[in-house]
């Protein structure tokens, strides 16, 4: 299995006008009842597509994707007589950029990035929305969801990703159902002398990893925002000092540095790795970006759906990358074609899954990938997941929740305490 770390997860933990909505929504619903890559009525149709703007459309692409899009992108000029220019840019300044130049008209057409841009973006108006109609049932739920924002979807998916628990099977045979268990294995492992470590999960020294920790948070019932009435994310609803968060804490400071010391401060995300690698622990809570080099080391591994630690269950964030269109784009019905009649097929789909390995969003090329076995645990995982908050407000909530669980985790402070006041300073920088 083949897979990339997505590089936006840490990157960015950190209205639109209603005439533009509806002209690019109705440019999208015709580009969806209109051409097929089958190439069925492309010439008239490409010359309607090359009436209505530029005879270029450009996509803004990092470099490990831009490979995958050739193929497609050439199918859609042969069809459709309109280029599609990959531009290859720097994909940790590559969000700002948008922002900043889609207003002046000097931005692509469309961009490749994760589900969790998309409040930003829309906040800024740089985005169109877009209608799949029927189209959407093919794709996972999950990453329709993602892709929806204040009622309207404005992506079109192409992978899900999120973490799982993988457990070295030659130091505990059989999977856990709780944390519980897990600790309890881990400690016998290490008391048997089998391993060093009873639990492994990677640690910023200074931001510690809510995003990793998440699903024992979530087991608890703590949850970080609630629900509108459409379900997508309410940040008038700040959730997260609530007293199962409280609990959370306190369970976060028993499991630290001056507790059972399963949760180690000292132990960074590369630490944890090498020393999975080692077979020094028998757990590793991390995503399908480390499976690789376990099985290059030729360890022999399970993925592990994720423990509970209360009677919810352990849901994960999940990321779901996409493509966007931009609001000024310089030929909206042409991108409008390639990204609802293109980019959402399974040739598309297939050919991001082989250069990227992230498990595609649409359901077809998910069952194909899912004949490996270690994409179909992390894709069943991850449909139990709940997507990252694309909230603008979600950027106030990482920096005093990071800090705050590594001053936990440390001892260095009263859970329940720390925890009120982490949920006060977030509430205050929200506002209301």
């Amino acid at each position: 299995m083949k897979v990339h770390k997505t590089l936006e997860i840490r990157t960015s933990r950190r209205v639109f006008a209603a005439g533009a909505v509806s002209v690019v929504a109705a440019l999208a619903l015709s580009a969806c009842g209109g051409t097929t890559p089958s190439g069925t009525g492309t010439a008239a149709a490409g010359s309607d597509l090359k009436a209505a703007g530029a005879g270029t459309i450009t996509m803004w692409v990092d470099a490990e994707r831009s490979p995958a899009l050739k193929d497609i992108s050439e199918k859609f000029k042969a069809d459709t007589g309109i280029e599609v220019k990959l531009v290859v840019k720097d994909f940790a300044a590559v969000r700002d950029d948008f922002i900043t130049q889609v207003p002046t008209g000097k931005g692509p057409d469309l961009i490749v990035g994760p589900h969790d841009w998309i409040g930003k973006f829309v906040q800024n108006g740089v985005i169109a929305p877009i209608e799949l109609g029927d189209k959407k049932s093919t794709f996972q739920d999950s990453s329709i969801n993602a892709m929806t924002y204040n009622g309207s979807m404005y992506g079109v998916p192409y992978s899900i990703e999120n973490i799982a628990l993988l457990r070295n099977t030659d130091i505990v045979p059989a999977k856990a159902a709780t944390f519980d268990e897990v600790i309890a294995n881990g400690k016998q492992a290490v008391a048997e002398g089998k391993a060093a470590f009873p639990f492994l999960v990677g640690l910023d020294p200074k931001q510690a990893d809510p995003y990793h920790v998440y699903p024992l948070q979530a087991s608890m019932g703590s949850q970080v925002f609630g629900k509108d009435v459409d379900g997508g994310y309410d940040p008038k609803q700040l959730l997260i000092g609530d007293a199962a968060g409280v609990e959370f804490a306190k369970k976060l400071a028993s499991w630290g540095d001056a507790g059972e010391k399963v949760l180690n401060s000292n132990i960074t995300g590369d630490i944890a790795k090498e020393k999975f690698l080692a077979g020094e622990s028998p757990y590793f809570l991390t995503g399908p970006w480390n499976v690789p080099d376990a099985q290059k080391k030729g360890l022999n591994f399970s993925v592990d759906e994720l423990p509970t630690t209360g009677t919810a269950p352990a849901q994960p964030f999940i990321g779901v990358n996409g493509f966007f269109i931009s609001a000024k784009s310089a030929n909206a019905l042409a991108t409008s074609e390639f990204v609802t009649n293109y980019l959402s097929t399974e040739a598309a789909q297939d050919s991001m899954y082989s250069a990227g390995g992230r498990p595609p969003a649409l359901k077809a090329s998910f069952d194909k990938a899912a004949t490996d076995p270690i994409v179909e645990a992390f894709g069943k995982i991850g449909a139990t997941g709940v997507p990252m908050p694309a909230i603008p407000e979600m950027s106030a909530v990482w920096a005093d929740w990071g800090a705050t669980e590594l001053s936990i985790i440390k001892g260095e402070v009263d859970p329940a305490e720390a925890w009120t006041k982490m949920a006060a300073s977030i509430q205050a920088k929200i506002g209301g």
